[in-house]
């Protein structure tokens, strides 16, 4: 076993997950069912008078049916409070999928170790014939790398040399892989990491098991308690997210909204960015417990701008390009451009197995282009080496 394999649940440590159980999830979903339409009357002047972010509690006020009705006002309001914050500005970065090996069992997902399909770990020299194709797609700087969660394959000695090759290609780089020691996200900041990207999936403890039901994955406490780790070891950027359609969508961001807070306090030095992935069709053929529409991810995005005036908001191309170019102004902060979810998409014709189906299909030029035409800027660097 690697250095880097999480070992048994005495290593789990402490943090959000010694935390979560006062909130009931029942209780949680119960105070967004009931919120009344006065109750978010007031929520709303209260962050338009004050301008001031308000309570996890209020922000389940913001998400309820209630507040369907005041949708405009809550769109104006994420509006200005984006603007305040981030300009017009749109932030552009684009996946790189090192690895579909996988040792967890998650149920909704492409890369489930039982899917019977020829899995792929790319070699140092095909990444930076990745690398070198993005680079001609245009002038990206942001490059999330994402692998399957395999850790004696894509261990932090793999990571390590990832992200020494794609360095000279990017000013900022960030994972998204298994979660792991504090001691060993420190130790990939020295070769250039600047950001971890970590889905809970979902904070429903019980259920939580039954979607995840083998591998490192299907323990709760380790992977809720990965972004106290990431805290810990000082990364300058922490990415959050709950997988919608797995429970309740509003229980889970709700839960989520008061994970960041926690985690806003405790680990102050580090900026924080959300992301809400709508569930899609997977090779598995799973299917979501419940759908958010499109009304209603316009709505949380709203509230959760209301909600933190500083986190970045991002769209992936999950989304179609017609929805990305309306919110683009509404509330969303940064985008993926691009994207090819499978491993050497970028090179080839490849014919590896994806995570999921991309909706938005367009090139990153055409990307640009739309967001021009919104009277807004695309951002395709906001990181340099020398901070390192």
């Amino acid at each position: 076993m690697m250095k880097s394999d999480p070992t048994p649940d005495a290593i789990f440590g402490h943090g959000f997950a010694d935390i979560i159980d006062q909130y009931n999830w029942d209780d949680t979903i119960s105070m967004v069912d009931n919120a009344t339409i006065e109750e978010v009357d007031a929520v709303l002047a209260k962050a338009r008078a004050n301008k001031k972010a308000i309570t996890p509690e209020e922000f389940a006020v913001l998400i309820s049916p209630a507040a369907s009705q005041r949708l405009e006002e809550m769109a104006a309001l994420s509006k200005l409070f984006t603007c305040e914050r981030f300009g017009k500005t749109i932030s552009l970065y684009i996946p790189l999928y090192v690895g579909n090996a996988c040792t967890n069992k998650c149920v909704y997902c492409g890369f489930n170790h039982d899917n019977p399909f020829e899995r792929t770990i790319l070699s140092m020299s095909q990444i930076e014939e990745e690398c070198k194709a993005i680079r001609n797609m245009g002038p990206f700087e942001n490059l999330l790398i994402v692998s399957g969660e395999y850790p004696s394959l894509c261990g932090v000695d793999y990571l390590e040399n990832v992200l020494h090759t794609c360095r000279p290609y990017f000013h900022n780089l960030t994972i998204e892989v298994q979660p792991m020691r504090a001691t060993d996200y420190e130790k990939l900041t020295h070769f250039g990491l600047n950001g971890v990207v970590c889905f809970q999936e979902t904070y429903h403890r019980e259920a939580y098991k039954k979607y995840h039901p083998q591998g490192m994955k299907s323990h709760f406490d380790w992977r809720l308690n990965g972004y106290d780790r990431m805290g810990e070891a000082g990364i300058h950027k922490i990415g959050m997210g709950a997988l919608l359609g797995l429970e309740d969508w509003r229980g889970d961001v709700v839960m989520m909204a008061r994970h960041l807070r926690y985690l806003q306090k405790k680990y102050w030095r580090s900026r924080y960015s959300v992301n809400f992935p709508r569930m899609r069709p997977s090779e598995s053929g799973f299917q979501p417990k419940s759908i958010i529409s499109d009304k209603e991810l316009a709505q949380l995005t709203f509230a959760f701008r209301i909600f933190d005036h500083d986190v970045d908001i991002s769209y992936s191309t999950r989304e179609c390009a017609k929805y990305r170019d309306n919110m683009m102004k509404l509330g969303v902060t940064s985008m993926s451009a691009g994207s090819k979810t499978d491993p050497g998409g970028y090179t080839s014709a490849s014919d590896s197995l994806e995570q999921f189906e991309v909706s938005d299909e367009r090139s990153p030029r055409e990307v640009e282009a739309a967001i021009r035409n919104q009277g807004y800027y695309p951002v395709w660097k906001d990181w340099d080496s020398i901070f390192d």
